[in-house]
């Protein structure tokens, strides 16, 4: 009958031989630690960079919306009095044709005419300077080089003495307000002298480009261009 009992020396060299054997893999062990946390890293890393870039860019939004805001307040308070300016200029308007009506050699010789006159351009003065005041400036475009930004031709003249597309007469005055133009001068221009030069970028009085104070004034050209 065989010996059932298994010899101790058989079964620790069965154990040796598992212990130097590679171990096997054992399904859904878990990946290494280390792994992980650099993947993790990573992934808070870019998430890092694409809010930082979000947050500079609303940032820079709302500076722009801020600076924007800024600007319109500050058109919109210098602005604000364009259309009742407008309709002032009407009174400054019939003030000034009072004064030009009046011959001066009549106002010499009656007092009382005298009187009234000088009152009618001391009320144009004041007029004059509340505007001014409010920043609505008058335009003086005789002798000026024509642009069309502020003026608006009515006529030619033939002149040969000064050059071609100088203001030689004014029939209505131009006013501006701020940077923009708020009424265009009615003029004539001459023709038949020199040719101009370069065109001067700006209005008659040498400053910088205006536009109509609500965009609805086009630019003229003198007759005939």
């Amino acid at each position: 009958m065989p010996d059932d009992k298994t010899d101790p020396r058989e079964a620790d060299e069965d154990q040796a031989k598992l212990a130097d054997s590679p171990k096997a893999e054992t399904p859904g062990a878990s990946p290494d630690p280390g792994l992980e946390v650099g993947a993790d890293l990573t992934a808070l890393l870019t998430e890092n960079a694409e809010m930082r870039d979000r947050l500079l860019r609303t940032m820079a939004d709302m500076e722009n919306l801020r600076r924007r805001t800024e600007r319109e307040k500050a058109d919109t308070a210098r602005y604000a009095i364009t259309n009742f300016a407008r309709d002032v200029l009407t009174v400054g308007d019939n003030l000034k044709r009072t004064i030009d009506h009046v011959p001066a050699e009549a106002a010499a010789q009656d007092p009382a005419l005298k009187s009234f006159l000088e009152g009618v351009e001391l009320t144009e003065r004041e007029l004059l300077n509340v505007l001014d005041r409010h920043g609505v400036t008058r335009i003086e475009p005789l002798g000026a080089r024509f642009d069309p930004n502020c003026h608006q031709a009515m006529y030619e003249v033939q002149n040969p003495d000064v050059p071609e597309g100088t203001v030689v007469d004014v029939m209505q005055a131009g006013y501006v307000i701020g940077d923009r133009c708020l009424r265009p001068a009615l003029v004539a221009v001459a023709k038949g002298g020199a040719k101009p030069g370069k065109p001067p970028q700006g209005d008659g009085n040498g400053t910088a480009p205006r536009r109509a104070a609500n965009d609805d004034f086009p630019g003229s050209a003198p007759p005939g261009d």
